[in-house]
């Protein structure tokens, strides 16, 4: 059955930028879906707004929209490009509850425009929880016992009815669990279920019966038109049904069924997909099985492409979203190839695997104190990682070394007591598998942990194997060791750090001591078939002691080391860079093998690179693929602070590191020789010096004086930076600082206030440099550069400004002797330009300039990396953009229970929306409607420190212009009046006073935006916190900055006076200026 000719056109709605639930497995599919429409002559139009995206770079479609993805905004788009139909199966629920509103408003239906992929009726079966459980009811599959309720009233009274507790609440059309959560008692059910129906796309709950404990899975089923259906991957849970899948360790295949359970499981999922209507596409169909009892259970279904169709697809080699995408457009599974069989299979076979895949999740709770590192139904995990081995120790142990969390494997947490462990066990927390590891060093059974987890307990007898190859290695010494041990160990998965641990050595020892013996990695290729068919897709994972399935060719090849597990201070922009690399190169005529273990990106596609091993990013694993491949060059500029990090290591061992050199590095990276780098450029920086103990520190900041910034080195996302107001503040901080971080030194610089924070990103070839572009951050000094909002154009800069920064860059670059990547952050306070630090690779702003220009920064910079020179390339300065460009931050606050929203000069931000417009201020506007709803109208409440009340006033006197109602604390409110008596102000009481207190105003409803600024002297006061917390809980935009709050006032007030500005693709916004 061929292809529907009646589409010619389609509309692909993206997920918007990276937040908790929703990253960047997303951009995975997407450029896959775009990929697919292209290749069948379909004209793509695209609406996303993120711009750290392979899928928004202009290649990828014929009209790319980098626009807030709302159903307004997706209207105009279908209006404007006359699409055919709108895919929305890619872009995560983003996508979907988008789509549900165009259905809604009559953009999709009108016109002959329709929804592919999965129409209205399927999305509305599967996320609304009611008629899903009506839907399963008719077609004999088992749900949990529950409760359907659309107002509190209705969810109070289930919860009587159910009349036990825990109870589970589960919102409709929510992303990762937003909003719902487990209640142990009627105060806990009573707050979530207020919080689930403010969430809820349609203020609707399933309240059910807690099936804590029980064993989770996932199938990824796919179907067609002619009701072929295939279940692609299988995946099981470690952890028991309470804690959030994508914040659970997970295994694929399936462990721990037996056949008879399985086929059951997969029956049902075919019965689950006919019966909701998904006829074109993929889905994912979550289930619970009772181990007391065998009791099978759905638990929900997601009729699109998912978190774990990204897992699926990386676990299996199959291109779920590829698939998916065709099958939308009509064809059927029989008519499709599985391209990683070389066509040899048709994409109607299931995937069978020879291997063990587990991935682990990445968690930053310590980017956010005061919030518990507890997991539940609420995803919190901000990224993930995977690794595959011929057994489940195996892969397991390489999963945990790809965390980049420190871990060397299946490390001890260094408990003494078997009981305070079981105690920490019986929360669920991101260590709960190395905890449960402890407990079987310190002597509990499988019964009694199994007991205590719920984790099964195949997988801890498993553990306990690996428990005692660490006893037995550990009676060993190194030169006793030998060649059989060691390939014991080595296919457990024990890594080399490991083994010096145990074995009281060091990891230079054991890697020679291995190497003697003869024992060294061999590859094996993922082939979805179990090597019953050949493959000529070079997609590879390392074990031990078998044949060696990797074939090097005699072409000149480059190795790109990967960015690793996503984390606060190093996401997507860094995969961003590492696939522009390597699409360059290979355009050049050069192999390229990538290495990475996320199984979330693009880079980890299989056709990106000629190779792919799916290995993690330490100097063991990369040294052994080094060894096999021998390639020309290793690239570790595009992956960000990981790759740098093993850098020297790697040099050491004999690999030949292009770009920027090692010890070039590490001058800009060590804080003592970053300084002397300055001196001798001759450029300004803040009066300074550089610690080694706490008692230096000490010394040091007294003569530096307050407030100081203290920096640590060779750290990514201002790691452990903070702004320091007193000799108390700096000692509470060294009280809490590693060791290890003050041995590698740390910056003392005198901060700069009121300072305007500005990047520069440049390019050198080591010779010549070409300056990107020039960014200046809305925020003033303080902010994080990765939080601050950022323009390109400058704001505020005059042509004398940019023209002497762009001078110090090309000073610094060619002093460092760049090659490739360098990245520069200048402080401007008054007339003078301070250097804050240089980073000598990617940095996460490279997707922003070029989506904002055109100038494809990652391809120069690698391409100069290889040699090919800027004169060569003809790549001169870019050009002025085309409109104003603001890049602004997304938070995981609302995540993060306990946490304060203020910004500081360590990192927090999750991801990045990107506006566009005529001017700044619509630009702005832009950024953040793609991040929050902005209101039309109600009140602005404003509370600010005394340095901004009159800038607060201005911003209040626009406001109330424009039809806001303005309400203020006590002092705000008393400057105002004494200063501007020309609009009325409602002044709210404080915490502490009697009610009704600014808390109260925010919880009543009225006030629809938050103004609050803090002196950060001493921390922030109670009213100021209980102010933040409060408008985060009622979901209301708000602002910590009085510069924030300056540019989206800007940008309301414009919109009301204007007609709201052109809305064009960014292939017009590159086109050369008339």
């Amino acid at each position: 059955m061929p292809r529907n000719p009646d589409i010619g056109s389609v509309l692909l709605i993206g997920a918007g930028p990276i937040v908790i639930g929703q990253a960047c497995e997303f951009d995975y599919s997407g450029s896959q879906a775009c990929r697919a429409l292209k290749e069948e002559g379909v004209r793509v139009v695209l609406l996303n707004s993120n711009p750290a995206t392979i899928m928004t770079d202009p290649q990828m479609a014929d009209a790319t929209y980098v626009e807030p993805i709302d159903a307004a905004t997706a209207a105009r788009i279908i209006k404007a490009e006359k699409v055919d139909a709108v895919l929305p199966t890619m872009g995560g629920q983003t996508a979907l509850n988008c789509a549900m509103r165009l259905h809604a408003d009559g953009a999709c239906g009108r016109g002959g425009v329709r929804l592919i992929g999965a129409d209205f009726k399927a999305i509305h079966a599967a996320e609304d929880r009611e008629e899903f459980r009506r839907l399963m009811d008719s077609i004999g599959v088992a749900t949990a016992r529950g409760r359907y309720a659309t107002s509190l009233e209705e969810a109070l009274a289930a919860g009587r009815e159910l009349d036990t507790y825990p109870l589970i609440v589960r919102p409709s059309f929510t992303l990762g669990g937003t909003g719902g959560g487990i209640a142990y008692n009627y105060e806990e059910f009573a707050a979530i279920c207020a919080s689930g129906l403010a969430l809820s796309a349609n203020s609707s709950l399933l309240i059910e019966e807690s099936m804590i404990g029980w064993k989770e899975y996932e199938l990824e089923v796919i179907r067609d038109r002619n009701d072929n259906c295939i279940v692609v991957c299988g995946i099981e849970n470690i952890d028991p049904l309470g804690v959030h899948t994508g914040d659970s360790v997970t295994v694929a295949p399936i462990l721990t069924l037996t056949d008879k359970e399985y086929q059951a499981m997969r029956d049902a999922a075919f019965r689950i997909i006919r019966a909701i209507g998904v006829e074109t596409g993929g889905a994912n169909v979550q289930f619970a099985v009772d181990p007391a009892t065998g009791r099978q259970i759905v638990i929900e279904m997601n009729p699109r492409v998912s978190r774990s169709s990204a897992l699926a697809s990386k676990a299996t080699g199959f291109p779920i979203a590829k698939v998916a995408t065709k099958l939308a457009l009509g064809y059927t599974l029989d008519e499709l190839s599985n391209e990683i069989t070389g066509g040899r299979t048709p994409a109607s076979f299931e995937p069978a695997l020879d291997y063990v895949v587990v991935k682990i999740p990445r968690f930053n709770f310590d980017k956010f104190p005061g919030t518990a590192p507890e997991l539940g139904t609420q995803m919190k995990a901000v990224g993930e990682a995977m690794a595959i081995g011929r057994s489940f120790p195996e892969a397991l142990q390489k999963a945990l070394c790809s965390l980049e969390t420190g871990l060397a494997g299946l490390d001890s947490k260094g408990h003494s007591s078997l009981e305070a462990v079981l105690a920490e066990l019986r929360v669920f927390t991101p260590d709960s598998l190395l905890l449960a590891a402890d407990a079987l060093r310190l002597g509990a059974t499988v019964e009694r942990l199994h007991e205590v987890t719920g984790i099964d307990p195949w997988f801890l007898h498993e553990i306990a194997r690996l428990i005692e190859r660490e006893k037995e290695l550990a009676a060993l010494s190194l030169p006793k060791l030998g060649r059989e041990a060691m390939l014991a160990a080595k296919r457990d998965g024990f890594s080399d750090r490991m083994l010096a641990r145990l074995l009281r050595s060091t990891e230079k020892k054991v890697r020679t001591r291995r190497a003697r013996l003869g024992v060294h990695a061999s590859f094996h290729r993922v082939d979805s078939c179990a090597a019953e068919f050949p493959t000529a897709t070079a997609y590879q994972y390392s074990t031990y002691g078998e044949a060696c399935e990797s074939a090097p060719t005699r072409r000149k090849s480059y190795a790109i080391l990967g960015s690793g597990p996503n984390r606060i201070g190093q996401g997507i922009e860094f995969d961003y860079c590492c696939i522009h690399a390597s699409l360059a190169l290979r355009d050049h005529g050069f192999e390229t093998i990538m290495v990475n273990c996320n199984p979330e990106t693009v880079s980890t596609d299989y056709d990106v690179s000629d190779r792919l091993y799916f290995e993690p990013l330490t100097t063991e694993h990369v040294l052994e693929i080094l060894r096999v491949e021998k390639p020309a060059g290793v690239i570790v500029h595009t992956g960000g602070q990981t790759p740098l990090a093993i850098a020297a290591e790697l040099e050491e061992a004999g690999a030949r590191i292009i770009g920027t050199p090692v010890a070039a590095i590490h001058r800009t990276e060590d804080r003592r020789e970053f300084s002397r780098l300055l001196r001798k450029c001759g450029l300004r920086q803040p009066s300074n010096a550089t610690a080694s103990s706490g008692a230096e520190a000490l010394r040091l900041a007294g003569g530096i004086g307050y407030p100081l910034v203290v920096r640590p080195s060779y750290v990514l996302g201002g790691q452990a930076m903070k702004i320091i107001y007193s000799r108390a503040e700096l000692q509470a901080w060294l009280r809490g600082c590693d060791r290890a971080v003050l041995r590698r030194g740390v910056l003392l610089d005198r901060f700069l206030t009121q300072a305007v924070e500005v990047d520069v990103d440049a390019v050198s070839d080591g010779k010549e440099v070409v300056v990107a572009g020039v960014l200046e951050h809305v925020e003033r000094a303080g902010v994080h550069s990765g939080d601050s909002s950022c323009a390109l154009p400058p704001l505020s800069l005059s042509a004398a400004q940019i023209a002497e920064l762009e001078r110090q860059a090309v000073v610094m670059a060619r002093e460092v002797g760049a090659v490739g990547f360098m990245n520069i952050q200048f402080a401007i306070q008054g007339d003078a330009i301070s250097v804050l630090e240089i980073n000598p690779r990617a940095s996460r702003t490279v997707p922003f300039i070029a989506k904002a220009t055109g100038w494809p920064v990652a391809r120069i910079a690698t391409l100069a990396m290889a040699g090919v020179s800027l004169a060569r390339q003809g790549a001169r300065k870019a050009a002025a953009p085309n409109g104003c460009f603001i890049k602004e931050a997304v938070f995981p606050f609302s995540r993060m229970p306990g946490a304060d929203t203020l910004l500081g000069p360590e990192m927090k931000s999750t991801g990045e929306a990107m506006g566009i417009g005529d001017t700044h201020a619509s630009a702005f506007l832009r950024a953040t409607e793609a991040i929050f709803a902005i209101p039309a109208d109600g009140a602005v409440l404003i509370s600010v420190r005394d340095p901004d009340k009159a800038e607060a006033l201005e911003i209040a006197r626009r406001l109330h212009g424009c039809g806001f109602a303005i309400v203020a604390t006590s002092g705000t409110a008393a400057y105002f009046a004494a200063n501007d008596g020309s609009f009325p102000v409602e002044t709210v009481r404080k915490v502490n006073e009697r009610k009704p207190t600014v808390v109260d105003a925010i919880k009543s409803g009225k006030v629809k935006m938050v103004i609050n600024t803090v002196t950060a002297e001493g921390g922030a006061p109670a009213d100021s916190l209980a102010i933040r917390r409060a408008a985060l809980h009622g979901q209301l935009l708000y602002y910590t900055t009085i510069e924030g709050a300056r540019a989206i006032a800007d940008g309301i007030c414009e919109r009301r006076e204007g007609d709201g500005g052109r809305m064009l693709p960014i292939q017009r916004r590159h086109l050369p200026a008339a």
